[in-house]
């Protein structure tokens, strides 16, 4: 058997690096925390503060990748932590940072003192995700209606212009049926008074005659 060198050992030695760091990764611990997990990780972060995760993991003891220990602080462990009762003006906030941020919620947690993204995702989904909703669906019938009604409104108006129009025409023609040319000719009735205008117009008109 040929003897190791140096490099051959550098290598092995790497290798079996690799292998313990994959097999830590594999057994790192991704369930349920205890309530002596939350004091560990408590006591190390009060010391450190809330920075280099993994390393605060080690020190710790914790069998937790570093993601894991800083989600658990964030969310759960902060001393300025807030849970439940989301005021007005924090959903109105919520709702106006949805609308220019869209889901990154760790950004909209970050304008809300004391609340984390884990909170307001779930808020969102839960609560207000349907009232925005709801709001539209409401709106939309309230348009449907505003159109309904301006549609029968301009119907009753077309209806009582035809009306009007119908009943212009029968008045007309009414009229035309009853006008009478003997009747409106017939002197009979009349004193002579009242035909001196004819005599006077017969006479200028037989004068005008003559002149021709």
């Amino acid at each position: 058997m040929a003897p190791m060198t140096d490099m051959s050992i550098k290598r092995e030695v790497n290798q079996m690096k690799a292998k313990n760091n994959v097999s830590i990764k594999k057994e790192a611990n991704k369930g349920a925390w205890t309530a002596e997990e939350d004091r560990r990780l408590a006591e190390v972060i009060a010391s450190h503060g809330p920075k280099r995760w993994k390393t605060i993991a080690a020190k710790a003891g914790l069998n937790r990748c570093g993601k894991s220990c800083r989600l658990r602080w964030l969310n759960y462990l902060r001393p300025n932590i807030k849970r439940g009762n989301i005021s007005d003006q924090e959903e109105d906030l919520i709702l106006r940072l949805h609308k220019l941020l869209g889901n990154r919620w760790s950004l909209i947690a970050g304008r809300l003192p004391g609340r984390t993204d884990n909170e307001i995702k779930n808020y969102w989904n839960s609560h207000l995700s349907k009232k925005i909703k709801q709001e539209k669906q409401r709106g939309a019938a309230t348009r449907e209606d505003c159109n309904a009604r301006e549609n029968r409104a301009e119907e009753r108006i077309n209806v009582a212009m035809r009306v009007d129009e119908e009943n212009s025409y029968k008045g007309l023609e009414d009229s035309e049926i009853n006008f009478d040319v003997n009747e409106f000719f017939d002197f009979s009735n009349e004193s002579p008074l009242n035909l001196e205008w004819i005599s006077k117009f017969l006479e200028l008109e037989k004068g005008f005659s003559d002149v021709l």
